[in-house]
């Protein structure tokens, strides 16, 4: 009787574990990054009380100089739910999943190695998915943005304005 009591406890603290070991979401199969108290400064509340981060806060495309080796893509030639997308990190949100405006970790190191908390992620919905898709924009606290259609496997830097 007192081996049935104690399965439960041994249960619950293997997932403790498993959870500080992955991160949380590495049990769900997704590689995503919380905020953490060192990358609090690239977030601002807003006079609603949420917060966004600086990449968010800007209000219309600027042309930047493509700071990384990538292609590029022009902001007309992202898809549709891309360019809204991009409308909504202009204007600070709402966004649509809770993941978005998140670390983005880069463990992937395709985009320009940066400090941790500099790039911050946003689902681009992709039609027919049941979930969020492989679709991202990646945003840097310098303002440059880039888009994977392919989960991070690849990345353009994103032209924006044009």
């Amino acid at each position: 009787m007192r081996n049935r009591s104690i399965l439960p406890l041994l249960l619950a603290a293997l997932v403790v574990l498993a959870m500080v070991a992955f991160g949380g979401a590495g049990l769900l199969g997704q590689q995503t990054e919380s905020t953490t108290p060192g990358t609090a400064s690239s977030r601002t509340a807003t006079p609603d009380g949420t917060a966004t981060s600086a990449a968010a806060k800007q209000s219309s495309p600027q042309r930047r100089t493509n700071p990384s080796s990538l292609p590029e893509i022009r902001e007309s030639a992202l898809p549709a739910d891309g360019r809204r997308v991009l409308g909504l990190i202009r204007a600070g949100g709402p966004f649509q999943f809770s993941q978005d405006d998140q670390v983005f970790g880069n463990f992937e190191r395709v985009l320009p190695v940066r400090d941790r908390g500099y790039y911050r992620e946003y689902t681009v919905p992709t039609p027919g998915e049941s979930d969020r898709g492989a679709r991202r924009i990646v945003a840097g606290n310098g303002g440059e943005k880039y888009y994977t259609g392919d989960h991070y496997e690849t990345f353009k830097y994103i032209a924006e304005g044009s």
